[in-house]
């Protein structure tokens, strides 16, 4: 088996919208936007991950910046294969003489269509992958928690990532009823430029919008620890000319109102398809929430006060999936979920 190891290679994607995580030997080995960076001119690509980042929004006409992934699932083949293969080739920068055969395990979201999901596995293909294991995201997000997924215990998850959040009832190694709704990290983005050019007549970019997400975003008006307000820069509508204004986490909580509101229908829709005996289970394990979405701040607290559950957020987050599906690599074999 020793020789046979080295020449494979196993690895665990986590396939973001936002990011795309790659877990090799049970380490978080690369962690990066997922976005390209592609010469218009040679169709060659120039750069991966967060360089790309940096260049995003900045361009010049030569240069397209691309987020090969929207709403979760494959938007342009040829980026993802792109973007997949030179992550890969992150893992280890070293020169080999041969190139490993692959064994994956990737991540999809638990209502992608049959088409999207070969989409997913034809780019793993192309990118060197010999053998394509794929599991549902709220699976992942389990078992990344900790929860132990073959128990025929109801747990619920809400996995809020940057394309699509997953709701799912988990039971038994299966998901019971899931409800998967295509607003998330990056629709809280759009509202917060929305309201910005509405409210303040100021124009700005996703990056600086992410960062307001990230610095001020919040999902309730009153926090018990608030953030202090941001400095903002962009341009004014009226004038052109580049300004500054100050945000505060209450305008936040307004803008992002109507989308939280949807991921609260979208909860109590799967608490109603939920079967009478696994919500007894959930009235006492209450709800557990991962993805980068979960770190808005008070949006535990408000997912609280409309089911009346306790709600509890993942220790890290925003790698609760990519552990998980690095657990389920190392248990092939146990797992039956895993789709082939």
């Amino acid at each position: 088996m020793g020789l046979f190891d080295f020449f494979t290679q196993e690895i665990a994607i986590d396939l973001g919208t936002a990011n795309t995580l790659i877990i090799h030997n049970d380490k978080v080995v690369v962690d990066e936007p997922s976005i390209v960076a592609i010469d218009r001119t040679t169709r060659k690509v120039i750069a991966v991950g967060k360089r790309a980042m940096q260049m995003h929004g900045k361009t010049h006409e030569n240069i397209k910046t691309n987020r090969p992934l929207k709403d979760g699932v494959i938007a342009d083949f040829q980026a993802a294969e792109y973007m997949i293969r030179e992550m890969i080739k992150m893992i280890n920068p070293k020169k080999r003489w041969f190139t490993p055969s692959l064994k994956m395990v990737i991540c999809i979201p638990s209502g992608i269509t049959e088409v999207e999901k070969r989409a997913v596995r034809d780019s793993a293909e192309h990118a060197g992958a010999k053998e394509v294991y794929l599991i549902r995201e709220p699976m992942a997000a389990a078992i990344g928690i900790g929860i132990d997924v073959d128990e025929p215990m109801g747990n619920m998850i809400i996995d809020i990532g940057g394309g699509t959040s997953e709701i799912a009832v988990i039971a038994l190694g299966g998901i019971v009823c899931d409800k998967s709704i295509r607003v998330a990290g990056d629709e809280f983005t759009g509202d917060i430029e929305d309201y910005l050019r509405r409210q303040h007549n100021i124009l700005i970019g996703e990056r600086t919008a992410e960062r307001i997400k990230i610095m001020v975003g919040a999902a309730l008006p009153e926090l018990d620890d608030p953030p202090e307000d941001y400095a903002v820069h962009g341009r004014d509508l009226m004038t052109g000319i580049p300004k500054e204004i100050m945000v505060s986490y209450v305008e936040i909580a307004h803008a992002l109102d109507k989308s939280i509101s949807k991921i609260e229908e979208a909860i109590l829709s799967a608490l109603e398809m939920t079967p009478p005996e696994l919500s007894a289970d959930i009235y006492k394990t209450g709800i557990y929430m991962a993805g980068g979405g979960s770190m808005l701040r008070g949006l535990d607290k408000r997912i609280q006060m409309k089911t009346k559950l306790p709600v509890h957020i993942a220790e890290d987050p925003l790698r609760a999936v990519a552990r998980g599906t690095g657990i389920a690599l190392k248990n092939i074999d146990k797992f039956q979920f895993l789709e082939r």
